[in-house]
Order: structure tokens, then C-alpha cells, then sequence
């Protein structure tokens, strides 16, 4: 399921001189996702203060157009749960006691997505327009747009899947219409790197540290589900391949 506005976004696509460039996958090995960018990313590695004040290891990967700006954040939570019981028995052998001394491990993995959401909608000079529940493949995930004191427009879409924390976002100008391809383009990959797809089961889709929900084939009709070869299926190695569809 997507947003209409994503969807309308697409339409207008050929009507903004900016997305005249071709769109081609980018596939990441290292952080198990792909995404369409129109050249190559620039990759960075940060680090990621988590809610809870851990540092987390983290990559930014970030293409430019003219004004419009994408990148996907990548924040690994893998060993958040290590690093936090190595905070508490130092707490513990520096003399702390009780509360102070919490393991806040849990609230880390759980809130995860809330805190990077909140932090999104809280960047200075903008104006929140759109915060909205949101799902890509079946991943749950949280939808926010935000204008900034330019008039230019920020689109993100917060996920996690796999321990693993994605931040995507879009910056147009003023004008420009949404960056509909961009955010839908995106795929999470599993240990073979191949998309996955989720189905419902009633109201459940993938949510992070719940048993996750049978995966169907390929997802958004590319690919064809486990064990899948040809089309749909993640190229090898980092880097540009060509989009399954």
C-alpha cells in the first residue's frame, strides 16, 4: 500500500525538468536495501546517538540533482542490546544502584522507530504537514512530510526491518511535485539479498521483533519469491544494477 500523494507524485514526474535523468537501482550488500537514485550515491559512515544515548554505527547514502536532494540513512541496531548491558555493568562496577543502572535495551529496539520519527518531525525550521502510519512491502513504517522555510518540501518514510533502521527522504523545490519514485522504489533485502515482501495476516504485517508474517513472491509483482533467479533479484555487489521490473 502506498500514499496517493507518492502515487500522484509519479504522474507529474515527466512535467518537472529535474527527474529528466534515468532512475536506476542502487543495491547495497552492506545494509540489505535498494533503492532508485538517478546517478550514483555518495556513501558516508556516521554515528547514529540512538534515544537512549548509545552510539549506533551508521551510513548515509545521499545523491543530488540540481535542488532536489535523496539519501537514505542506514542505523544498525544489531548489537544496541550488547552495548547497553556493557553500559549497565559499568554503571554497576562505578557503584550505581537501581534505576540508575537500568537496562534500557528493550525501550531502545522498541522505540526505535518512534524516536527517529519524532526526531524527523523535529527539525528546526520546518513545518510538519503530513505524519501518517505507513507500510512499504508489508514493513511497517511511518510516513512524514514537512515544508521548509523556503517553500521547498521534505518527504520521508521511516522503516525497520531486521534490526536494521532506514531512513529515506526526498527534498524538491518549492513547485516541484512529490518524489513519488524515489520512496516506492525502495526494497529490503534479506541474507541472500533478495527482496522480501510480506503478506497480511488480518491487520499484522512485519513489525521489528515480532515473528514476522509468510513473505509472498518478490514483492510489488518483481521477482519471484525465495530462491527466485533472473528478474527481481538483487545484482551482486554493492552497487548499480538493473531494476527488475
Amino acid at each position: 500500500m502506498r500514499v496517493l500523494s507518492f502515487v500522484t507524485g509519479i504522474i507529474l514526474l515527466g512535467s518537472w525538468p529535474s527527474f529528466g535523468q534515468e532512475w536506476k537501482e542502487f543495491v547495497s550488500k552492506q545494509d540489505f536495501f535498494s533503492i532508485s537514485f538517478q546517478g550514483e550515491p555518495t556513501v558516508r559512515d556516521i554515528t547514529y546517538e540512538s534515544e537512549y544515548r548509545i552510539n549506533l554505527p551508521a551510513r548515509v547514502y545521499t545523491h543530488q540533482n540540481g535542488q532536489s536532494r535523496y539519501s537514505v540513512t542506514v542505523v544498525n541496531y544489531k548489537d544496541s542490546n550488547k552495548l547497553h548491558e556493557e553500559r549497565r555493568k559499568k554503571c554497576i562496577a562505578d557503584g550505581g544502584d537501581g534505576d540508575q543502572c537500568q537496562d534500557d535495551a528493550a525501550e531502545e529496539l522498541r522505540g526505535a522507530l518512534v524516536f527517529a520519527s519524532w526526531t524527523f518531525m523535529r527539525r528546526e525550521g520546518t513545518k510538519l504537514t503530513h505524519y501518517a502510519h505507513f507500510n512499504s512491502d508489508r514493513v511497517e513504517g511511518h510516513e512524514i512530510h514537512l515544508t521548509n522555510a523556503d517553500g521547498s518540501r521534505t518527504f520521508g518514510a521511516v522503516h525497520m526491518h531486521e534490526d536494521r533502521l532506514y531512513i529515506i527522504e526526498a527534498s524538491v523545490p518549492k513547485g516541484a511535485p512529490a518524489p513519488g519514485l524515489f520512496q516506492i522504489s525502495v526494497r529490503f533485502l534479506d541474507n541472500e539479498y533478495r527482496p522480501v515482501r510480506y503478506e497480511w495476516v488480518g491487520s499484522q504485517l512485519y513489525i521489528n521483533g515480532y515473528p514476522p508474517p509468510p513473505r509472498t513472491g518478490g514483492g510489488r509483482g518483481r521477482g519471484q519469491g525465495p530462491g527466485a533467479q533472473g528478474q527481481g533479484q538483487a545484482p551482486q555487489g554493492q552497487g548499480q544494477g538493473q531494476p527488475g521490473r
